[in-house]
């Protein structure tokens, strides 16, 4: 599974991380920055909570 981000949709809310802290580095202005794209098994469940957080749809899954 990957944890794809569309950079233009990210409002900088921060909602994301919270749920997936391991996934998910926010930059200085709030702004997500994905930690790389690949999600590893353990992690599927917070990187389906921080795409179902983020208000602007900034975030997805894939394969």
């Amino acid at each position: 599974m990957k944890l794809l981000l569309d950079s233009t949709r990210c409002q900088g809310y921060g909602l994301c991380q919270e749920p997936a802290p391991e996934l998910i580095d926010l930059d200085e202005w709030g702004y997500a920055q994905v930690r790389g794209t690949t999600v590893p098994q353990e992690g599927e469940d917070a990187a389906a909570a921080a795409v179902a957080a983020c208000p602007n749809f900034a975030l997805r899954l894939g394969k």
